[in-house]
Formats: structure tokens, sequence, C-alpha cells
């Protein structure tokens, strides 16, 4: 297989950019991607290391959780998780990131790059509580690029059409995905116990 290995290569094989593609891009958050980011309630952060291995993590909370501080930044409260902290670990090597929101049942996206560090701060993560629980830290994203998808993706995948979706049922419970992959002790019906009890006790 023949890879390409240059820009022209590349360029060669795809129309030129069109002018409003280029023209779209802000380096600032105005009106209309704020209200987007207020309504997102779910979004995903791109991240590398300082070696380029990259990784991608969702983050999703009550619609507005991510908070824009000013039009050039945002603050994103993390919650409790599986403290694997890939994420966080790649922006203390690597503070370039690239966030897309999505708003369910909106087929166009928000794109923002920027560069990103990470705050314990105490103040601003009791800010950002819900139920009276603290983010456990708070992302601080320096705004760089800001600019809408167009729908096509979404259209092509049919994302948000129920009748498209795929009987749950079609896949294993993700107790016996774990099971499978980590050799748990535990049966797949136990850990999907354990899961429930935690998506019941520790979402915040």
């Amino acid at each position: 297989m023949n890879y390409v290995t240059s820009r022209e290569e590349l360029r060669s094989a795809f129309e030129a950019t069109h002018d409003i593609a280029i023209r779209k891009e802000l380096k600032f958050i105005d009106e209309h991607s704020r209200r987007f980011i207020e309504k997102s309630p779910f979004l995903l952060i791109g991240s590398q290391d300082a070696s380029g291995n990259g990784d991608v993590s969702p983050k999703g909370d009550q619609s507005g959780f991510v908070k824009c501080l000013d039009n050039t930044t945002l603050a994103i409260p993390d919650r409790p998780g599986n403290n694997r902290l890939d994420t966080w670990e790649n922006i203390i090597e690597n503070p370039g990131v690239g966030l897309i929101f999505m708003i369910p049942g909106m087929n166009e996206t928000l794109r923002i790059n920027g560069e990103a560090r990470l705050t314990l701060d105490a103040e601003l993560c009791s800010k950002m509580q819900v139920n009276d629980r603290p983010a456990k830290a708070v992302l601080i994203v320096k705004v760089r690029a800001v600019y809408m998808h167009c729908a096509k993706a979404f259209i092509r995948s049919k994302l948000w059409s129920p009748d498209t979706w795929a009987p749950r049922s079609d896949m294993p419970s993700l107790g016996q995905m774990l099971k499978d992959q980590a050799e748990l002790e535990e049966t797949a019906s136990e850990f999907d116990n354990i899961l429930d009890d935690a998506y019941k006790t520790s979402l915040w």
C-alpha cells in the first residue's frame, strides 16, 4: 500500500478549500459559539503526549457545564472517572488540544483548538460543583481557533435517528466486555451491578 507523504500529494487528490471554510475560522468565542457551548452537554477532547501518542476522551455533564470565562478562555470541570488520567497527563507534557462540542439532535458541531492547562484551584473547583460536590479539577483552555462543522458526517451516519440504531442486545454488556478484556474474577453480571451502583452514587 502506498501512503501519502507530502502536503502536495495530499492536496492533489482534493479540490481547493472553499473560501467560506477558511473565513469561518475565528480566533475567539463569538455569540453563536458561546450559545452552542452553553447548550452542549457533551464534548470530546483530543490530546497527545510529548511523543505524539494520541488520546480522545469524552466529557459529559448537564448542559452548560463548560464555562466561557471570557471570549478566549474556557473552563471544563473534571468529574469522577476511572482515574487513568490519560488526557490530563498528556496536557502536562503537550498543551495542544482539540475539542468537539455536540448538542443532541443537532447535526452541526463546534470545534475549538487551543492550549490547555489543568488547575486544582479550590475556589474554581467549588464554583463548578454539582450536588455540593466540587469538580475534581478544571481544565483551562486558551482558544486559538473556533469554527462550526457542517452536518455532512452526522447526516451520513444518521447518528440521531433512532430507527438506524442497532439494538443494545447486539452487543454484550460492559461487564461482559471488561470481564473478558481484564480477566476479572467477578462474573459479568456481578460487574454490571458494580457499574450500576457507581452510576447511581459517583457521577459527581
